[in-house]
């Protein structure tokens, strides 16, 4: 009873043996408090007194719970009473809700038939309207005398380029015969420079003009929406990409300038024209055909003739930074075959020069190798002489012969190798930039024709007129064996011939090769490459002729100058001699 008083009345949980330890304290003879004596009766009285009390309290309280229970249960069907009612008035609404959806479904389909009924009506009745209004224009035209105020405004220029640009299509099925007349006031035929529809579009094209040269891009792009339908649309393009190009090529690289112009337009012209991609296009076609090609034909023109070498770079130089700016260009918008597009330009530009290219570079190559080579030879007071021609076979038979039978007088080369390492550098510098000039210059499908070209070149002037004939000299300055005067002058020959011949395999293997690995003209390099090894090889092999005349002399040595006491000194005492005379 007392826990569910505590419980009832909030208060902490009930302990009874803090309870009645509390109330033996409060009780009088219930403990030894201040001295005085324990009375058990008067604890025993009170605490039957104190249990009556909480008896009653008990039952006050279980009253008090049952009341509260009663009012609950009470209340807790009236609530669900009452969510029964709104759970019906819901459904009620609801329906009510689908009633209303379904009529107005109904109403909205009546409100569409009944305006596309009206629209039925409304557009012939419009078109009735305007043709009504066409009709009054063109009659204005027929009397010669022009009174609405669309015509005389100015500043309503829209309104009567679109009624121009209507009346223009009519009359172009009208007899010229009955409407004469009418038909020279607006120009529909070329009968009259003065007709309302030149005057018009001369307006409209005045005002984009003067809009272009205000930086007004707003009007710009309403007056190029007006004469998107005139025959002068192309004429307003025109005069854009002309005045775009006033005061853009200031500098003297031109290239650059164009590419700043065409990445400047390029943010412009999707906000003034319909059709930008096309707008742009025509820029930079008349870019190219105009500036480019003007300032090509300038640079090779001057030196086409006189100096091939200046020719071949400039013509380099321009068509790897016309490429170059065609690249730049691939980013923009023009249309959907683009990179056919600046190809076409580029090639209109450079066909001319391309065509001979391989013709000049050949001609160029041919005569500054010889140059090269005549130069070093008249530096060391050289006049070069014929020497034997023929294919590997002749040269085994002339090895042959000239192994078993006696050597003429040897001439003398005064230790000259005439190979020199400047003149090949220099020889494969110029073939080097020859086949990069051919790589970027060549048509794809002349390519690998042209690089065994140049390739052959090299091989002419490096391998046979250089190498093979410092070979052939040193053959012929080699001595015979029963001479007293070897000399080592040919691995001289042998050891620079060597050193030469691997710079001339590395450009092979760097510059040639990738121009022609996907081509038969590969095997046909590899084969002349063979055969100028082997035909070197074999002169080589020959040259060690120069170790027989070597044996020879140290023959002659020790049968006839060496001598046995030239080992025995005279003073025994002496053993620092270290060799003879």
């Amino acid at each position: 009873a007392l826990c569910k008083v505590f419980l009832f009345c909030g208060q902490e949980p009930f302990v009874a043996d803090e309870y009645i330890e509390r109330l033996a304290w409060r009780t009088p003879g219930g403990g030894s408090r201040g001295g005085e004596a324990f009375d058990p009766k008067r604890l025993l009285e009170e605490f039957v007194n104190h249990i009556q009390e909480l008896q009653v309290m008990d039952e006050r309280i279980q009253r008090k719970v049952e009341k509260l229970e009663q009012q609950c249960q009470k209340e807790a069907k009236e609530f669900a009473k009452k969510v029964q009612e709104l759970q019906k008035s819901n459904q009620v609404a609801f329906q009510h809700f689908q009633e209303l959806d379904e009529h107005i479904s109904y109403v909205a389909t009546k409100v569409c038939h009944l305006g596309d009924q009206l629209e039925g009506v409304n557009t012939p009745r419009q078109r009735a309207v305007e043709a009504q209004k066409l009709m009054k224009y063109f009659n204005e035209f027929l009397d010669g005398e022009l009174k609405s105020d669309v015509f005389t405004n100015s500043e309503k220029i829209k309104e009567a380029a679109d009624i121009i640009q209507k009346l223009h299509l009519i009359a172009q099925e009208l007899p010229f015969d009955r409407f004469c007349r009418c038909l020279m006031g607006f120009c529909c035929y070329p009968l009259s420079s003065a007709g309302k529809y030149h005057d018009l579009e001369c307006q409209l094209i005045q005002e984009f003009t003067s809009a272009q040269r205000r930086g007004e891009i707003s009007r710009m792009r309403e007056v190029a929406a007006v004469l998107l339908h005139f025959k002068g649309y192309s004429h307003c393009v025109d005069v854009y990409i002309k005045q775009c190009q006033e005061g853009a090529f200031l500098r003297n690289d031109v290239f650059e300038d164009a590419a700043i112009l065409c990445q400047r337009v390029n943010k412009q012209v999707g906000e003034i024209f319909s059709n930008p991609e096309t707008v742009l296009a025509k820029l930079i076609q008349n870019i190219f055909e105009i500036k480019l090609q003007g300032y090509v034909k300038d640079q090779l023109e001057e030196h086409r003739k006189s100096d091939a070498e200046q020719y071949l770079k400039n013509l380099y130089d321009l068509y790897t930074r016309t490429t170059n700016l065609s690249s730049k260009l691939m980013e923009f918008n023009l249309g959907t075959d683009k990179q056919t597009f600046l190809s076409k330009l580029i090639k209109s530009i450079f066909i001319s020069y391309l065509e001979n290219y391989i013709e000049v570079e050949i001609g160029y190559l041919k005569s500054r190798s010889a140059m090269i080579l005549q130069r070093y030879y008249d530096s060391k007071n050289h006049q070069k002489r014929s020497i034997g021609t023929g294919g590997i076979q002749d040269l085994k038979e002339r090895l042959r012969q000239r192994t078993n039978l006696p050597l003429g007088p040897s001439i003398d080369t005064h230790g000259e190798t005439f190979l020199s390492q400047e003149v090949v550098v220099n020889l494969l510098q110029e073939t080097k930039q020859a086949f990069e000039r051919c790589h970027r210059l060549s048509d794809p499908s002349d390519l690998p024709k042209n690089a065994f070209r140049i390739f052959s070149m090299l091989v002419e002037f490096l391998c046979t007129e250089h190498i093979d004939y410092a070979l052939e000299t040193g053959l012929a300055g080699i001595p015979s064996s029963d001479s007293k005067n070897a000399n080592l002058y040919f691995l001289d020959v042998v050891h620079q011939a060597n050193t030469i011949f691997h710079l001339f395999d590395k450009q092979f293997n760097d510059h040639l090769m990738p121009l022609i690995s996907s081509s038969p003209k590969l095997s046909e390099c590899l084969q002349k490459k063979k055969d100028i090894i082997e035909q070197m090889e074999v002169k080589l092999d020959m040259g060690i002729d120069t170790l027989n005349c070597m044996i020879g002399q140290m023959k002659h040595i020790l049968a006839a100058e060496q001598k046995k006491t030239d080992f025995k000194p005279e003073d025994e005492n002496n053993v620092l001699i270290q060799y003879t005379n």
